[in-house]
């Protein structure tokens, strides 16, 4: 199949700076959000829904150090007898809802005995929320769930109004918890969730003395909206796209920031996004989440109606883990890497879906300043990946992120309003600046 490909060079910086692309051929009141009867709301099979994801987090197995606080985590289970409350801020807008819980990590079923969906009193994060607009969740007309280990799960539609970037609280309650340690989280959530003892699904704010809180998202792993005109960009990534660096409670990872364009663009305010992101996460190897080649059947030909995707990893392959400054090593690293985005393209392209992919941003630190996970021979590394990331003709669209983010008289650094603490992850005004470089056309 033919494909043609033009640089856009300095173009309007709405549009972008740096873009490499081929073509193929081929509302109502705050309190409105009101329960109706199960006979009402669309079938999950019905041919006259079209789910989208407005919001989704990457699951992955929780390490020691990111399981609830005390005494939400005992030696041979968590969540006992306990409600959980987690918010999250949604991308497009919809009238119909469904939750997606997960336990593919956890090594035993997972019983969940009552979940509300509410509006929230206050911004993301908080433990309050607004009761009137409270409503049970079902699965299959049953309050209650015991989710397979390794087994994600969809509720029953939910006829509960949400409106463009808005926050929501999902609240839940486990009598048993679950047994053992292993279970399924996205520890990088950014956004603060509140434990409490006792069935509390229904209570206006979590307050008595048991209550902790931590900066995680539990068991839940998307909310799809129901949208004709719907679909999802799913981006497959590592911290820079989880967001490290950004506000805790604010979201603005660069993925948010791409949202509220999109929302003010007519011609794409029906794309929600699916964050599936992690920080640590590579692209060859296990890490902080299974290897990006492994998962994207999970997180992006299995999201429903992805219609674009986006590949933006590379940095941990090349700088952590198993890489060493062997040169061998780097070339078979900078080898593997091309090998795998191909692969991820070709399997993303069979389901008809766009994907575009992303250069790999500088990660060295100014002179005199020592940065533990670069060396000459590993710059070297990003540029071979990068030239070749440039130069493909395998990907609908490039992204020069690493253009966007280098310091121009010293390409293999971050430049410094950019940097977050470690010249590896951009700060809020870095994550704007990669939000505001990607041209909207992509998506029309």
């Amino acid at each position: 199949m033919a494909h043609i490909r033009r640089s856009l060079g300095a173009i309007d910086h709405d549009d972008g700076p740096s873009l490499y692309f081929k073509t193929q051929k081929k509302s109502k009141e705050f309190y409105q959000a009101v329960a109706v009867p199960t006979s009402s709301l669309p079938r999950h099979g019905s041919k006259n829904v079209h789910w989208v994801d407005t919001w989704a987090t990457m699951p992955q197995l929780t390490e020691v150090g990111n399981l609830p606080p005390a005494p939400y985590t005992q030696a041979d289970s968590v969540f006992v007898d306990s409600t959980v409350r987690a918010t999250f801020q949604v991308s497009i807008p919809g009238k119909t809802v469904r939750l997606r819980f997960t336990n593919v990590f956890g090594a035993t079923d997972l019983p969940i005995d009552a979940v509300t969906i509410a509006l929230p009193d206050g911004p993301a994060g908080t433990r309050a929320i607004h009761t009137r607009t409270l409503q049970k969740v079902t699965f299959s007309g049953k309050t209650s769930i015991i989710i397979p280990k390794g087994a994600q799960v969809v509720s029953d539609p939910i006829h509960f109004e949400v409106k463009t970037r808005q926050d929501i609280a999902v609240t839940y309650y486990t009598a048993a918890g679950q047994a053992g340690t292993n279970i399924t989280s996205h520890p990088g959530s950014r956004t603060t969730s509140w434990y409490s003892r006792g069935n509390h699904v229904t209570a206006a704010n979590l307050t008595d003395a048991s209550v902790a809180s931590s900066d995680h998202w539990y068991f839940i792993s998307a909310l799809e909206v129901d949208d004709p005109h719907g679909s999802t960009f799913a981006i497959v990534g590592d911290s820079i796209t989880d967001g490290r660096g950004s506000t805790t409670n604010g979201n603005n990872r660069w993925a948010d920031q791409l949202s509220l364009r999109l929302l003010k663009n007519k011609h794409t305010s029906h794309i929600g996004i699916a964050n599936e992101a992690a920080g640590g996460n590579r692209v060859l190897r296990d890490g902080l989440g299974p290897n990006a080649l492994s998962r994207i059947d999970r997180d992006v030909l299995a999201q429903p109606n992805v219609k674009y995707a986006m590949i933006y990893e590379g940095i941990n392959d090349i700088g952590t883990g198993n890489s060493t400054t062997s040169v061998s090593e780097q070339h078979e690293t900078s080898d593997r890497l091309i090998w795998a985005y191909q692969q991820m393209a070709e399997r993303i392209h069979t389901a008809g879906i766009k994907v575009f992919i992303a250069t790999i941003t500088p990660f060295n630190k100014p002179a005199g300043q020592f940065q533990p996970v670069w060396d000459a021979e590993r710059e070297k590394t990003r540029q071979r990946v990068n030239k070749w990331i440039r130069e493909n003709k395998v990907f609908d669209a490039v992204l020069d992120f690493d253009k966007v983010l280098r310091n121009p008289e010293h390409p293999n650094v971050m430049q410094e309003r950019y940097n977050f603490d470690d010249f590896l992850h951009p700060g809020v005004e870095g994550y704007r600046a990669l939000a505001s470089s990607i041209p909207l056309s992509l998506f029309t």
